[in-house]
């Protein structure tokens, strides 16, 4: 079972994770330790160590394990079957990852800070293992789907966005890493 990493900082100290955790993600281009996310099987060892961090953070690890009462074990096929679909364009998920987090929501109002602490795990997880443009997906990736869940739950913006308004006061999501 992997180790689990230092500690998160406080909610009030983390930055979303954008370009910088992009970099993290992406490592030296000569780090002969790390090699780019290519398999099911580096989603899931991504996955594993992800978690493993998650169910130990401060702030996360209540979350999934109290109050949602996540079975890893369990429910580690279907997170492997989204990801390998958002990554690798091949796979199987056929899902709505929203409703989940709808039930979860109404039992325990999620913030702003929840996404944020859940993005800066994401990030660091992947750049600890993994480098290349696959990594560097799965950080962009992680960012808006957090994003995209915390506008259809309607969770309030804690000013760090990691995106612009839009027209109009519109939020506008980032649609590409290129920025």
């Amino acid at each position: 079972m992997p180790t689990v990493p230092d500690p998160a900082p406080p909610p009030d100290a983390i930055a979303p994770a954008t370009d910088a955790a992009t970099e993290r993600a992406s490592g030296p281009a000569t780090d002969p330790a790390r090699a780019d996310i290519a398999s099911r099987d580096d989603i899931v060892l991504l996955l594993e160590d992800f978690y493993t961090a998650a169910f130990a953070d401060d702030l996360l690890g209540h979350v999934f394990l109290d109050v949602a009462r996540m079975d890893l074990e369990a429910h580690l096929p279907r997170l492997a079957d989204f990801w390998e679909v958002a990554l690798l364009r091949r796979g199987s998920y056929r899902g709505n990852a929203l409703q989940p987090h709808q039930t979860l929501h109404a039992q325990f109002p999620l913030t702003a800070a929840h996404f944020t602490r859940w993005t800066q795990l994401w990030a660091n997880t992947v750049g600890a293992r993994f480098t290349g443009p696959v990594a560097r997906r799965a950080v962009v990736q992680a960012e808006r789907v957090a994003a995209a869940m915390r506008k259809r739950l309607e969770i309030p913006d804690d000013g760090q966005q990691p995106w612009a308004p839009g027209p109009e006061g519109r939020t506008q999501l980032p649609l590409s890493a290129r920025r």
